[in-house]
């Protein structure tokens, strides 16, 4: 049973084609927000946009690579003219493709990195920040990384990207928090979802991983998106610059 907590709300899903984001958007639609999905893939999107309005919900899709300069325009002109306004930005799209020593990385790697999971979030805010300070009660949400919180050995860039996602909030928390809008970061653990794949290809290196996890398996999309539903909705009202690690216990470890 839902709470219609985010009823006449509107709500864009960066990365919203499957894992996390997909998890998120159904969520936020069933708790009444109507959703804009975007990620690369019309054929993914549609999938998204037929599940959620099947259920009575409401939703467009944009596809869009997020890394592409005129991307956040985009998105958010597309969502004030279907729905008249924002509410909330949950900025899911990112990942990481590989891993190396930082000595032997290829600047490229780094770079390509970068762009996806920290510019892309940059402009996508500053795109849609006049809508979320118009609406009165905005939130942005930022999905980040457990990656963000301990040393990452062969992931020094997507730690960094992420880490920097975490002071992003923080910094705009502050810089926004008198004119309606709240920022904060979620940060997943290792979550089953396609991203992670490579991890359960081998048994001895997903051993090492889980682990780790004092709870003892994968987290489940699922479970992000109810974590991502608090931090949009009035559950929150006055929780900004703050991050909310949804890990099994990882970053507890000594």
């Amino acid at each position: 049973m839902t709470s219609n907590a985010l009823t006449g709300r509107t709500a864009i899903v960066t990365g919203a084609s499957r894992g996390i984001g997909r998890a998120i958007a159904t969520l936020l639609a069933e708790e009444g927000a109507a959703v804009v999905v975007v990620s690369r893939s019309p054929e993914d999107l549609a999938s998204v946009v037929d599940g959620i309005t099947a259920h009575g919900g409401r939703a467009i899709a944009v596809a869009a690579d997020v890394t592409q300069d005129d991307a956040a325009q985009r998105i958010v002109d597309a969502t004030l003219a279907e729905f008249g306004g924002l509410d909330v930005l949950v900025n899911n799209a990112g990942g990481n493709s590989f891993m190396s020593p930082l000595q032997t990385m290829r600047f490229s790697g780094w770079q390509k990195t970068m762009v996806l999971n920290l510019d892309s979030t940059v402009r996508l805010i500053q795109a849609a920040l006049p809508a979320l300070i118009a609406g009165g009660h905005g939130s942005i949400v930022n999905v980040s990384s457990v990656t963000a919180l301990r040393g990452s050995p062969l992931m020094s860039h997507y730690g960094a990207a992420k880490a920097a996602m975490i002071s992003l909030t923080q910094s705009l928390a502050l810089e926004v928090a008198t004119q309606g809008v709240r920022v904060n970061a979620l940060v997943p653990g290792w979550v089953e979802t396609d991203l992670t794949g490579f991890l359960r290809t081998d048994e001895a290196l997903e051993e090492t991983v889980i682990g780790r996890v004092p709870m003892g398996r994968w987290g489940r999309p699922e479970e992000l998106a109810q974590a991502a539903l608090f931090l949009a909705g009035d559950a929150s009202s006055f929780v900004t610059g703050q991050s909310l690690v949804v890990d099994g216990g990882l970053s507890a470890n000594p």
